[in-house]
């Protein structure tokens, strides 16, 4: 296992962890959260062995292989299916030997390296790295491509494979969601969820993270704090932990009356459609949930615009794509205000090429594209980033476009996407992703627009920031189009989801776990049928019916599982309860001694009886997990 004890660790003069304490048992996901530059990327650094600790120690096994998706490329010229299989670098050595054996006519050799091939899965080494690249969006073709002829992005897609192609008992990933597009990331997600090692995740993600973790490590004040669960349910966790010190509503006050508002408003239209309900009861979960974030640098709204069009856009048997090579075509649009639009599609299929289209950097190749007279488009895309002037502050930015407006107004304004004092007037040139990406939103949050266009707008940006930019588009009055691969603002921000596939454009009548399932049969669809074999049917009718004994044996043990979590979470709420009282400076009292002894005496019964509990839960949980594991296998 892992176990940090009263680690400290430090990064120059700043103090990142201080006496902190961590297990993490084998087999056992986990997500690591905290606010940027708290001290995550380096944690993963000391587990790598690439820093030291400071305090404290450091305990993991020394037989544990660690894998880890590296943020660099070293060789451009390696064609990108070596480069995944050289993730696995006990298959290399073995064949570096083999080759040499061969070359030395040594017999003896070849036949204990071909032994070690074959133990290390060597012979299936090249099909399972091509099945990695096609399930993060790769083509058959691309995997004979030069690593240095992919983009920055499908450059870090070859570092994830490689990272995943690597054995490992500890696999360690930083971001790996920032550069995948929702279908990969849903791949990503069934990927991890059988990965049998331990795994530590570090993501903005928060279902991504509710789908993969099965608990929360929470960097915070120097420490490290382990909440079971997801994301939403470490979320609910620290809202009544914040509740209880009278913190948490004060600042969200304002901010839940726009919500209320939103919600009252959006009620009227949420019969018509699966995905409308889901997004209300997400609406619904966020209210619950946003004390939990009552500590965000990020208060911002986009400005109300002063005119409107009906329709703002316009668009009729649009045919789209580069030069004369169509992408979409036949595409029937129209845009009015108040639209909420999330596009959904496999990769390529063309949902940039419409929003480009829509934004005017593409022209329609047919058909009629009408803009409204008072059209103000709000446009995000990745590549806008790289535009910002690198040599000018975001105070620059912001008073070129407002250029009669007071600089304290347009301070205040920078303010509420975390751009505050020196920081307003730093040059971009030294910018990190997230905040490039902050700068390019408030400069269309500050002009105005009566339609948003947003591809992606969440790649870099922070949980925190993410929550910010969601609650900001409930409030936005004017219609939403927006593509990305974070599910919850898709959720929690739109109402209609259009699908962009096999050169059309139709709406899509279901939620986001429709997709997925749509998803699944369009990739069975773009496989080649091939005849099955009656013996083969009789097989799968036998692995069926094995599978169904499985299922019956697995749900006593889910009952059990459940039943002792819903145990051990009222035997922790009574602890948390007692230490909340002896937290009180006034319980050390001489006159409230009897108090104090008796407060300590439950909590020492509390204790033992939570690590009573957890144990019964954790070997429950192995069982499930065997038997889930047996029936995965026999499916």
């Amino acid at each position: 296992m892992i176990r940090l004890e009263k680690l400290t660790l430090q990064r120059g003069p700043q103090r990142l962890l201080s006496e902190a304490d961590l297990t993490l048992h084998p087999g056992q996901k986990a997500g690591l959260v905290g606010a940027n530059g708290a001290g995550k990327s380096s944690l993963f650094a000391l587990l790598r062995g690439e820093l030291g600790a400071d305090g404290g120690e450091c305990h993991i096994p020394a037989s544990w292989r660690i894998a880890h998706m590296r943020q660099e490329i070293d060789d451009l010229d390696r064609l990108a299916v070596d480069y995944v299989l050289d993730g696995d670098v006990e298959l290399r050595r073995i064949q570096r030997e083999l080759a040499a054996a061969e070359a030395a006519h040594d017999g003896t050799a070849q036949a204990r390296l071909h032994t070690e091939l074959d133990t290390a899965d060597g012979y299936s080494a090249d099909a399972r790295a091509r099945k990695l690249l096609a399930g993060l969006g790769f083509e058959p073709a691309q995997m004979e491509r030069r690593v240095g002829d992919f983009s920055g992005g499908w450059r870090m897609r070859l570092n994830l494979a490689q990272a995943l192609m690597c054995p490992s008992d500890l696999l360690l990933l930083d971001e790996p969601t920032n550069h995948l597009d929702l279908d990969a990331i849903l791949w990503l997600e069934g990927w991890l969820k059988s990965y049998p090692g331990t795994l530590l995740l570090i993501s903005h993600d928060r279902d991504f993270l509710d789908a993969v973790v099965e608990q929360i490590i929470h960097v915070e004040q120097q420490k490290l704090t382990q909440y079971r669960g997801g994301y939403s349910a470490f979320e609910r966790a620290r809202a009544e932990r914040l509740a209880q010190q009278q913190q948490a509503y004060d600042k969200q006050q304002a901010q839940r009356a726009h919500m209320e508002d939103f919600i009252r408003r959006f009620k009227a239209k949420a019969s018509k459609a699966r995905q409308a309900q889901s997004r209300l009861k997400a609406l619904e979960r966020l209210e619950e949930l946003a004390p939990a974030h009552v500590d965000s640098p990020f208060d911002f709204s986009f400005r109300e615009a002063l005119k409107v069009s009906s329709p703002l856009l316009d668009l009729a048997e649009g045919r789209l794509g580069y030069g004369e090579r169509a992408v979409l075509d036949k595409v029937k649009l129209q845009l009015v205000p108040g639209a909420r639009i999330g596009l959904l599609g496999p990769n390529g299929a063309g949902k940039s090429t419409l929003i480009k289209t829509l934004a005017g950097e593409l022209q329609p190749l047919g058909g009629r594209l009408q803009r409204g007279e008072n059209l103000a488009v709000g446009y995000f895309a990745q590549h806008q980033l790289d535009a910002l002037d690198s040599k000018a502050s975001p105070l620059l930015h912001l008073q070129r476009i407002a250029r009669d407006e007071r600089e304290q107004t347009l301070r205040d304004f920078l303010g509420g996407f975390d751009f505050r004092g020196d920081r307003c007037d730093e040059p971009v040139v030294n910018f990190s992703g997230g905040e490039k990406a902050r700068l390019a939103l408030a400069l269309i949050a500050w002009q105005r627009p009566n339609l948003l266009l947003l591809d992606e707008p969440t790649n870099h940006l922070d949980l925190e920031m993410r929550l910010a930019l969601t609650m900001a588009l409930q409030e936005f009055e004017g219609a939403v189009l927006v593509v990305s691969h974070d599910r919850h603002l898709l959720k929690s921000t739109t109402d209609q989801f259009l699908l962009v596939a096999e050169g059309r454009v139709q709406e899509f009548d279901g939620d986001l776990d429709d997709y997925a399932r749509w998803l699944v049969d369009f990739r069975a669809r773009q496989q080649p049928a091939s005849a099955e074999p009656v013996g083969e049917r009789t097989d799968k009718r036998a692995q069926r019916q094995a599978a169904a004994a499985l299922r019956q044996q697995l749900a006593p043990h889910k009952r059990e599982a459940d039943k002792l979590e819903r145990q051990l979470g009222e035997v922790q709420e009574k602890l948390a309860a007692i230490e909340a009282r002896l937290a009180d400076p006034q319980v050390y009292e001489a006159v409230r001694k009897d108090e104090l002894k008796q407060l300590l005496a439950e909590q020492s019964t509390l204790k033992a009886r939570e690590a009573q509990l957890e144990e019964a839960w954790l070997a429950c949980l192995e069982t499930l997990e065997a038997l889930q594991a047996e029936l995965e296998s026999s499916q």
